[in-house]
């Protein structure tokens, strides 16, 4: 049975506008346009095609709102870094994520989805800074971990957690072989149920990274 066995798809907004109400809790998962972000969502709720995947990078150009629960959603967000997209689509795309960021109240947390053979991009670290610099929590997911031994993918765990030290918690994860699956659901009901959080701004001159 699914872990979400309600979940169902709200609407894409590619205006702040169109964004569903302001209400109960969100959780947002941003990443590379090849980091297996959508992948990761359908396994994490257990609902296969509730995401779209896909071989061709940046194929999430709104953000997507997805109900999972009466005042629980999760929201999948453009991806960045591999788009091959216009300027003019890049640069709506850095107004809607900042707008985002700094209005959503109901965001609860960023999970922040990376390739565990390239984590830690300069956009990545990007990211984690602004999730943090608004007040958000942060979860790491390092995909694709079946694609590295054991060793390999705990030496690149620790170092990880080691470089983001106190800014967010990091695991292993891969929606292929079925890693740390029940891990990222635990942590993903824990922001859902958690406490509001702060109402951070972005210290000055603090943006967002550059999407697409």
């Amino acid at each position: 049975m699914s872990a979400y066995p309600h979940a169902r798809y709200l609407k894409g907004a590619h205006d702040p506008s169109q964004f569903v109400p302001d209400t109960g809790r969100e959780v947002a998962f941003a990443g590379r346009s090849n980091s297996g972000k959508s992948s990761a969502i359908n396994a994490i709720t257990q609902r296969h095609g509730l995401a779209k995947t896909s071989k061709t990078p940046g194929l999430t150009q709104l953000v997507n709102f997805f109900e999972l629960a009466p005042g629980q959603r999760l929201v999948d967000l453009p991806g960045y870094g591999f788009a091959k997209v216009p300027r003019p689509v890049r640069e709506h795309w850095r107004g809607l994520m900042d707008r985002y960021f700094r209005e959503r109240d109901s965001l609860a947390a960023l999970f922040l989805v990376m390739d565990v053979r390239r984590p830690l991009s300069d956009t990545d670290r990007q990211m984690l800074a602004f999730a943090r610099a608004c007040g958000r929590r942060a979860h790491l997911l390092l995909t694709k971990a079946d694609k590295l031994s054991r060793s390999a993918g705990l030496t690149t765990l620790a170092h990880v957690r080691r470089e983001v030290g106190e800014q967010a918690t990091a695991q292993l994860f891969s929606a292929t072989h079925r890693t740390g699956i029940d891990e990222a659901r635990r942590a993903l009901r824990q922001y859902l149920g958690a406490k509001e959080p702060g109402d951070g701004e972005p210290s000055p001159g603090q943006t967002n990274p550059a999407w697409g």
